[in-house]
């Protein structure tokens, strides 16, 4: 259980380095093709949406601080809560603030892979 944890927690930090980066190639190989992750004003965003948002520069994380408040194995799926303090912008306006992220990440194979999840602002 301890080895999957810290596959977990070494999967999440590439993804933080990847969304600071913009790093498509890392952002394609950690999310899965079948995303759904809804973003803070309620709306629905798919892998490719995502990649979009990044690849555009629409999509633009300057500093993220994260806090992991749980990491739950389940067989071969984990959920993780993060606190994360993040600066940048989406679509030339700021996302200062405090974020919940909720991310459901699945084993393929031997890859780790997002599937799901949700971020809202904490005020």
């Amino acid at each position: 259980m301890m080895e999957v944890q810290v596959q977990i927690e070494k999967a999440e930090s590439e993804l933080c380095k990847a969304m600071l980066e913009s790093d498509m190639f890392l952002l394609d190989l950690l999310i899965h093709d079948d995303l759904l992750f809804v973003i803070p004003d309620g709306s629905v965003v798919t892998k490719e949406m995502d990649l979009e948002s990044y690849r555009s520069g629409n999509m633009k994380v300057s500093d993220m601080s994260v806090q992991y408040a749980d990491i739950s194995i389940i067989g071969d799926s984990a959920t993780v809560i993060a606190d994360v303090e993040m600066t940048g912008t989406f679509m030339g306006q700021p996302i200062d603030g405090d974020y919940r992220f909720l991310r459901v990440w699945k084993l393929f194979g031997r890859e780790w892979k997002v599937i799901g999840g949700s971020s809202h602002l904490v005020e």
